[in-house]
């Protein structure tokens, strides 16, 4: 099952209009090898607004540039840098704000980001230190093997050390959610801060909503505020937020979503079976990374790590709504070792409707 997109997606530079006149320039930008993403340059009501900025890796920036340079010509501006007022990031994950220390060396441009997102931008250096710390924990308790643990910690590391914190001019609370014609929807699960942004009939989703895939998802154990239960509690939040006016939704990957609602339903209908699947595989005590491996079978590279984070999420949902015990209890308090989930068949937490 994929977890990430990849190069199999055409990635494409294109123009969009909103039904009030605004102009968006979707950019492509490769953020890591195989691996693109989409920023996002509005032209509205005299502002030229950034959202997101791709990771600051490899090409990426000068993907940016190359993509600010055709938006120039069709605009009839002389820089597009020097006329940008705002980058408004999605969600503080790397691939979204990275290229922000590039960009803050060549514009005067104003950043904003959620609250609960800002010290990953402000204060990078720390919160990398203290999520590595948490994933070694959580590796150990997940039962993944010792000299899996280390290719896991290098691979997730060594893009991350190449950016540095950047500061911060407002959060999107401290403005009422709403910029312009701008509107702002906190809606965490993929991350802790993470928003949808509104501009008029259009949605610009980051990574909440995906076509084609569903967005990972990480156990709340790493980071509180994300985890399945807030991710599903937030596409509900949103569906009720976008209403039946929205004509587009664009994504930080992947193409746009015509039909918010039904891909919504789609997402959680994949995440139903999962969990359903995650309960018929501890009918017998298991490991997080046992139930990783007969949920997504073979992976490598950078998927072994999604693989064991999204197999975590759904075994802490069930967990969490009483659906599963830890059958080694006595013995994790004498030293480091993986729990070993069961099913518990309790008959009031069994009333629970799985997932949606």
């Amino acid at each position: 099952m994929q977890l990430i997109p990849t190069t199999k997606t055409l990635h494409t530079f294109a123009k969009f209009s909103t039904k009030k006149g605004a102009h968006i320039y979707r950019i492509p930008m490769q953020a890591f090898p195989d691996f693109w993403v989409y920023a996002y340059l509005v032209f509205v009501d005299e502002m030229i607004v950034l959202i997101d900025t791709g990771s600051g890796f490899g090409e990426s920036n000068q993907h940016l540039l190359d993509g600010f340079e055709r938006v120039r010509a069709e605009e009839g501006l002389a820089s597009v840098v020097d006329n940008l007022d705002y980058i408004l990031i999605t969600h503080g994950h790397i691939d979204h704000f990275g290229g922000l220390p590039f960009l803050l060396e060549i514009t005067e441009a104003k950043v904003g980001i959620h609250e609960l997102d800002l010290r990953n931008l402000t204060n990078f250096e720390e919160r990398i230190l203290v999520s590595e710390r948490r994933l070694r924990d959580f590796l150990i308790e997940s039962g993944v093997e010792a000299e899996k643990q280390e290719e896991i910690i290098r691979v997730y590391m060594v893009n991350k050390m190449l950016s540095r914190s950047v500061p911060i001019n407002f959060t999107y609370n401290a403005i009422d959610m709403q910029l312009g014609r701008f509107e702002f929807l906190h809606v965490p699960g993929h991350s802790a801060g993470h928003v949808v942004i509104r501009l008029d009939d259009y949605l610009f989703c980051g990574d909440h909503v995906l076509n084609g895939i569903s967005p990972h998802q990480w156990p709340e154990r790493l980071t509180l505020n994300m985890g399945l239960g807030h991710y599903l509690d937030s596409l509900d939040k949103l569906e009720r937020w976008a209403g039946a006016d929205i004509t587009l939704t664009l994504s930080g990957h992947n193409e746009p979503i015509e039909n918010l609602s039904s891909r919504i339903t789609q997402i959680k209908g994949i995440h139903t079976q999962r969990l359903e699947r995650t309960l018929g595989i501890l009918s017998e005590a298991h490991t997080v990374a046992e139930v990783s491996s007969q949920l997504f079978r073979k992976v490598s590279g950078y998927d072994i790590l999604l693989s064991v984070e999204e197999a975590g999420a759904h075994v802490e949902y069930l967990y969490q709504r009483g659906l599963l015990g830890i059958t080694n209890i006595e013995e994790i308090g004498q030293s480091k070792m993986p729990l070993l989930y069961q099913r518990l068949n309790d008959p009031i937490a069994e009333q629970m409707r799985i997932c949606c």
